[in-house]
């Protein structure tokens, strides 16, 4: 099954998603410095949020382009994904309301499986295409995927003791993958010039 398909639809939900987080704020009731600042913990949020979703596209980007082909299984891991991220929004506003206990765990749940989904993605995708193949190389030992996931954890676990030390941490996930991970272009790159070889 060509590929096409799952990554246009997978684009147009995470604008979709994008969209129905920038739609949830709310406009400062004074043109003031004052009234933007009583704002601004949601505009962070709101920040935050749109990192993890635009890092999650270009991870997804780049994966697919080591991918020649899907299957069922790759289909449905990717709507389990896109299931997770369809979340955020949700989770955003609610600890943009509420930043206590609860909605700080349910937004480190929610990247926490988000994060699950996206491994599961590749798996799957690795299972289909053999451990010698381009997205097999690309992908390598994942280190930052499987630190991510334990540090959501310990965030998670902290968020019934300190909400703030909890969304340092997920702030601390963020800046992991802004920095740029070449793994997969470096390796398309020779992939091409060893195609190109004569």
């Amino acid at each position: 099954m060509h590929k096409g398909r799952l990554e246009a639809f997978s684009d147009g939900v995470l604008a979709v998603i994008i969209t129905i987080m920038v739609l949830e704020l709310h406009l400062p009731r004074d043109a003031t410095f004052a009234a933007l600042c009583l704002v601004a913990p949601k505009l962070f949020l709101y920040l935050l949020s749109f990192v993890f979703i635009a890092i999650y596209w270009n991870n997804h980007h780049h994966m697919l382009q080591a991918v020649k082909r899907v299957n069922g299984a790759a289909l449905w891991a990717n709507m389990h994904l896109l299931f997770w991220l369809s979340l955020v929004p949700f989770v955003t506003g609610w600890m943009g309301e509420h930043f206590q206990t609860v909605p700080v765990a349910c937004y480190g749940i929610v990247l926490l499986m988000s994060g699950v989904a996206y491994f599961t993605l590749s798996q799957i995708l690795l299972a289909a295409h053999g451990p010698d193949s381009l997205l097999a190389r690309a992908l390598g030992r994942d280190l930052k995927g499987v630190a991510s996931l334990v540090i959501y954890v310990i965030a998670v676990g902290l968020a019934f003791f300190s909400p703030p030390v909890s969304c340092a941490l997920y702030v601390v996930v963020a800046l992991i993958w802004l920095a740029p991970d070449p793994r997969i272009e470096r390796v398309l790159e020779s992939g091409d010039q060893e195609r190109a070889a004569p």
